[in-house]
């Protein structure tokens, strides 16, 4: 018996140290993926926001706005980046050329619709190359005319450009742009001709309306209120469904005998395909905290913006109807750029 006892000892103490040690084994692994997981976790490096428009503007001053917020929630830098040119596809390709780890983002607007209408080779497909994150910020236009205009609201304007068909000039930033677009449909839903002028930028335009060079703009509200304060324009109605609360006595068009006429600017986030989904949420999530910092709010608000945040599938869903819609426009209108 003992001689059986002395030989079973061994063996079951053999047994526990063999399960001591895998189960130790199995710990120390799960102590290892969970330290590589923590390390990989997103984010854990400064991330690059890319923007395709000039330092300065609507689309810099609420990307800066947004990015210093973000910066604030997610505990990284978020740098912002200006790669202008090309009609918005040079700071897109710069995006799509960068690693697709999530920590480079496309900070864009309606040209990821209207480009692939607009423009021929193109050397990438926007809709299958870039993933939406979230709409971010609303800009309402506006439709403003030079201060001695004869009309001095939206039913006489109306009245006027009827009975001077083509004679009204209405002056937009850029060629193809959301203003020209805003105008195109204006003129159709309200039976109107006007002779459009494109402009390189928005302060130019302002410029030769204030001047008297033309006689009307369809912009964006923060670009047209200086000239409206300086006495020099009048704003007749808005191109939002809804009126701003930061200019809550500036009619819409809507509200003026069109309804449903809706065509904002706007700007949002874009990854490029094959960005991390927790990459992508985590930027959602915290452009959705960083959207209710007081300093945001503010900048918005101070430049007639509106601030918005949804989610990916949201803004998908609504891209998808914009992108319909604007392609419509674009082809009964005749809109071509140059």
């Amino acid at each position: 018996m003992k001689k059986i006892l002395n030989g079973l000892v061994p063996q079951g103490t053999t047994k526990r140290r063999s399960i001591l040690k895998a189960g130790l084994g199995v710990m120390a692994a799960s102590f290892v993926g969970a330290q590589a997981f923590a390390q990989s976790a997103w984010p854990n490096k400064s991330i690059r926001v890319i923007v395709p428009f000039s330092a300065g503007g609507a689309a810099d001053t609420s990307a800066r706005a947004i990015c210093a917020a973000l910066g604030e929630t997610i505990g990284q830098s978020v740098i912002v980046e200006n790669r202008t040119g090309g009609n918005a596809m040079i700071a897109a390709q710069a995006v799509l050329q960068a690693p697709a780890d999530g920590y480079t983002f496309l900070w864009d607007a309606a040209n990821q619709l209207t480009n692939p209408i607009l423009l021929k080779n193109i050397a990438f497909d926007y809709k299958s190359s870039f993933v939406p994150v979230s709409l971010a910020v609303r800009v309402p236009q506006v439709l403003a005319v030079r201060e001695n205009f004869p009309a001095k609201n939206l039913k006489e304007f109306v009245a006027y450009a009827k009975a001077n068909p083509k004679k009204v000039t209405c002056g937009t930033p850029p060629s193809g742009g959301m203003g020209h677009l805003a105008i195109a449909m204006f003129q159709q839903v309200a039976g109107i001709e006007l002779i459009h002028t494109p402009y390189r930028g928005g302060a130019d335009a302002v410029r030769d309306l204030m001047g008297g060079q033309i006689d009307s703009t369809l912009l964006t509200l923060s670009t047209a209120i200086g000239a409206v304060q300086a006495g020099k324009a009048r704003i007749l109605g808005l191109t939002s469904l809804e009126r701003t609360k930061s200019y809550p006595d500036v009619p819409t068009i809507a509200e003026q005998g069109y309804p449903g006429f809706d065509m904002d600017d706007w700007f949002g986030f874009f990854a490029a395909k094959g960005t991390p989904k927790q990459a992508i949420d985590g930027l959602q999530a915290a452009t959705t905290k960083a959207a209710k910092s007081p300093a945001v709010i503010k900048t918005i608000d101070s430049r007639g913006m509106v601030l918005v945040v949804n989610t990916p599938a949201q803004f998908a869903s609504w891209l998808e109807a914009q992108r319909a819609a604007l392609e419509k426009l674009i082809r009964t209108a005749n809109i071509s750029i140059g």
